[in-house]
């Protein structure tokens, strides 16, 4: 599993870095979720520094978090610009990643093939 977690992430910040194209399967996601949660939760336990280092890790990470969120909606043949929804205050975060939990579309979507 921690091998599995570091490869999909060094994956999508090197070669997925600002892709909004394509599809991302729910384990590409749920992964580059899980990773940067941890490691956000690791720099706010550091004192003095830790604040600018998380506020320059969430500036490194929002591009690509973007990204691998827009892919899964495609992956569910929903607009990348559904991430909007996040504007809502309080639940508009909730029902994007609720929107998230599902399996994608078994079959090619217009957003791209399947993915196996």
């Amino acid at each position: 599993m921690p091998q599995k977690l570091i490869s999909n992430f060094i994956n999508i910040v090197t070669r997925k870095y600002i892709c909004f194209n394509g599809r991302a399967g729910r384990a590409e996601f749920w992964l580059w979720i899980l990773a940067t949660f941890i490691v956000s939760t690791v720099l706010g336990f550091i004192p003095k520094i830790g604040t600018i280092l998380s506020f320059i890790w969430t500036l490194a990470v929002l591009l690509p978090s973007l990204g691998v969120t827009a892919r899964r909606l495609h992956d569910r043949n929903k607009s990348g610009w559904t991430i909007l929804i996040t504007l809502i205050p309080f639940i508009g975060a909730l029902i994007l990643m609720i929107m998230c939990i599902p399996e994608g579309d078994k079959n090619d979507n217009k957003f791209g093939s399947a993915i196996n």
